[in-house]
Order: C-alpha cells, then sequence, then structure tokens
C-alpha cells in the first residue's frame, strides 16, 4: 500500500474494538472520510454560489447594450468595468475548485483539494461581496446620485460582512468550536 493510499478496513480481533479516529466534534471518521465529508459539502455550497454569479455576471455584460449606456459619466463606466472585472473574477474563482478537482483527481490529494478549493471559495465570496456592493453603488448612483450610490454600496458592503462572516464567526464562538474543514 503507498504511503498516500487509503488504508483498508479490517475487522477487530474478537472482543477488541476498531480505533477509529475521533475528531474534536465527535464525528467518528477517517481523515479520507472528513475529506470526502467536506468536499461535498462544499461542492453543495459552490453549486449555489454559482448561479448567483453566472446569472450577475451574465447581466452585467449586457448592460453596454441598453441605450442608457451612453448616459453614463466617466466615473460610472469606471465603476462599471471595475464591476464586469470583479465578476469575472469572482466566476473564475468559485468554478475553480471544479478544475482543481479534474487536475488532482486520481492523484489521492483530497484534503489538499479540499483546502485549496476552500481558500478559492472564500476569495471568490470576497469578491462576490465586492460585486455586489458595487452593483448596488453603481444603480442608485445612476438613479439617485453620487452620494446615495457611496452610502447604498458601504451598507451594502458592511451588510454582507456582518451576515457572511461576523455573524458567523459568532455563532462559532458562542458553540464553543473553532474547528475548521
Amino acid at each position: 500500500m503507498s504511503p498516500r493510499s487509503s488504508p483498508r478496513r479490517t475487522q477487530p480481533a474478537p472482543g477488541a474494538t476498531a480505533a477509529r479516529p475521533r475528531h474534536v466534534d465527535g464525528r467518528d471518521e477517517t481523515p479520507e472520510e472528513r475529506s470526502d465529508r467536506n468536499w461535498n459539502e462544499l461542492l453543495q455550497e459552490l453549486r449555489v454560489t454559482q448561479t448567483g454569479v453566472q446569472i450577475l455576471t451574465g447581466f452585467l455584460l449586457t448592460v453596454p447594450f441598453q441605450q442608457r449606456f451612453t448616459d453614463l459619466d466617466d466615473y460610472q463606466h469606471d465603476l462599471y468595468l471595475v464591476l464586469v472585472l470583479l465578476s469575472v473574477l469572482t466566476t473564475g474563482l468559485i468554478v475553480a475548485p471544479v478544475s482543481l478537482h479534474r487536475i488532482m483527481f486520481g492523484k489521492h490529494l483530497k484534503r489538499e483539494l479540499v483546502l485549496s478549493a476552500d481558500r478559492l471559495a472564500r476569495s471568490g465570496l470576497l469578491t462576490l461581496a465586492l460585486t455586489i456592493a458595487g452593483a448596488a453603488m453603481l444603480v442608485f448612483d445612476v438613479v439617485v446620485g453620487r452620494t446615495a450610490g457611496w452610502v447604498v454600496g458601504i451598507s451594502v458592503l458592511v451588510l454582507l460582512a456582518v451576515c457572511w462572516l461576523a455573524y458567523p464567526l459568532q455563532v462559532t464562538r458562542s458553540a464553543g468550536g473553532s474547528s475548521g474543514g
């Protein structure tokens, strides 16, 4: 058996119990099983996120073809272009774990895959928050004015930081755990 291959489970001797690792969260699983579970959970999260990201990117890509696009001032054009770049970057980061999996498939590197895909997903969520806040900023800038755009953009970014970061960290602290995947 190679050092990277999964160990086979053997039956314990009569009267003995199988020694299975117990993680701090009380789950009775091997490191390989834990990586498989974490990978599956991450894939479910990415499936939800990918749809929204793709719709947002598609919407942003259609904006220049609208009649009023030529009415935007230089600041609004620049903000729009930054949003397109952020949205494309977000799409790339959220879809990257699929490519990572294809390249690492069959190489017995599931733990490394999960850790790398987690970093990509976290980065994708950061750029998604910036894109959403920026899109709200642009819409309010065009419809109401520059000050309203800044207020709404910053407010959305703060709201997303609270919902996506501060609140989950608070729940984790309250539960008394900080174990990661």
